[in-house]
């Protein structure tokens, strides 16, 4: 039995201190890397959105959109009289935008989305006419066309207008057909470096030392805190192998840096799970301005000529006021929840919170990267 006992109060000890530690994060290499040179390639377009029920662009404002329409007619072989009134409503002049999958092939189909650029209401229930799409060298890749989906409704009448979520851009799913490829260097080298997500020295170590362990010693090295090279098959099936399982390899993080970013504009504040505060005392006051104008007439004066009228004369106030901050006693805190806890307790408006945390940055106290976006 004391045996037994001992065995027990062991286990309940090794608990404690499996609870005790700190606990990492587990991931896979491919959610903290990607391969050098395999992404996707932006692609647009200029074309027109046929169909609309009178919600297109309004030709005497947005001339363009009616003169793109009589270029496409005269590439049919129809041609309008000179000085013909063309005003149609049912046409949009719209920008169509789209991203090149990395390996794509001619003839898979993509995603398209179709923004208004001129005065259209919407966009609803209408078809884009084939648009080519062209990349940042001038060559088209792809070829656009389909009836949109508008994800939202609207209607006037009236002078009045009632409008759910944006009618003004679209979606075709698979409405682009792919007609060139981009060349990518994956099956050029001998080498395949990774680009981590976020640079950071720890990440790339331990990226390195799975794959390595893995692998074999050698396999991997890392080059800096973003890049990590491969010693990768130069056959083209063993290569994907290759690279598929370095993907799934499992990866012990480390614990992020700590860091808290703020939104000057929003008042928004997020911090990680490393943000820690060293004890600091903070009076935060708020200083209140207030102006008012008060109008008053002032009479015409005695012995005026007749039909003076009386003079309005605007009188200004202005008062300042200064709310008392009390000093608080910011403690250490170690943990998130803490950091959290000890913030609410001033009681301060997320905009006074971003004077707060950049005096606290200043003064030492707050242990993290302060990032202002």
């Amino acid at each position: 039995m004391a045996g037994l006992s001992l065995w027990a109060a062991l286990a309940v000890l090794a608990m404690g201190l499996l609870a005790a530690a700190p606990l990492q994060a587990s991931t896979r290499i491919q959610d903290v890397a990607s391969v050098q040179g395999v992404r996707s390639n932006p692609l647009t377009g200029y074309g027109l959105v046929v169909g609309l029920d009178g919600t297109g662009d309004q030709a005497a404002q947005m001339p363009f959109s009616a003169q793109s329409l009589r270029n496409y007619l005269e590439q049919h072989g129809l041609s309008l009289p000179p000085g013909a009134n063309f005003q149609p409503r049912n046409v949009a002049a719209v920008l169509v935008t789209a991203q090149l999958p990395a390996f794509a092939q001619p003839g898979q189909a993509i995603d398209i989305t179709v923004s208004s650029i001129g005065n259209a209401r919407s966009l609803r229930g209408g078809t884009l006419i084939t648009t080519p799409l062209r990349g940042v060298d001038g060559q088209i890749y792809a070829l656009a066309q389909g009836n949109l989906i508008v994800g939202g409704a609207g209607a006037a009448a009236a002078g009045a207008q009632v409008v759910i979520n944006h009618l003004s851009v679209g979606r075709i799913p698979n409405g682009g057909q792919v007609e060139r490829s981009v060349p990518t260097p994956f099956l050029l080298g001998t080498t395949i470096d990774l680009n981590l997500n976020a640079a950071d020295f720890q990440t790339a170590r331990r990226v390195a030392l799975s794959i390595n362990q893995a692998k074999g010693a050698g396999t991997a090295q890392a080059l800096d805190g973003r890049v990590v090279r491969l010693r990768a098959p130069t056959d083209p099936n063993e290569r994907v192998a290759f690279l598929a399982d370095i993907e799934q390899l499992p990866l012990q993080l480390a614990p992020p840096t700590a860091r808290v970013v703020v939104n000057s504009r929003t008042g928004s504040v997020v911090m990680n799970q490393s943000v820690t505060l060293a004890p600091a005392a903070v009076a935060h006051g708020n200083l209140t301005v207030t102006i008012r104008v008060t109008p008053q007439v002032a009479m015409p004066p005695p012995f005026a000529p007749p039909g003076t009228p009386p003079v309005v004369v605007e009188q200004a106030e202005v008062q300042i006021g200064q709310e008392g901050g009390a000093l608080i006693q910011l403690p250490a805190s170690t943990q998130l929840s803490e950091v959290v806890r000890a913030l609410n307790a001033m009681g301060a408006t997320p905009m006074d919170l971003v004077s707060i945390l950049q005096a606290l940055r200043a003064a030492g106290s707050l242990r993290a990267e302060l990032e202002v976006i």
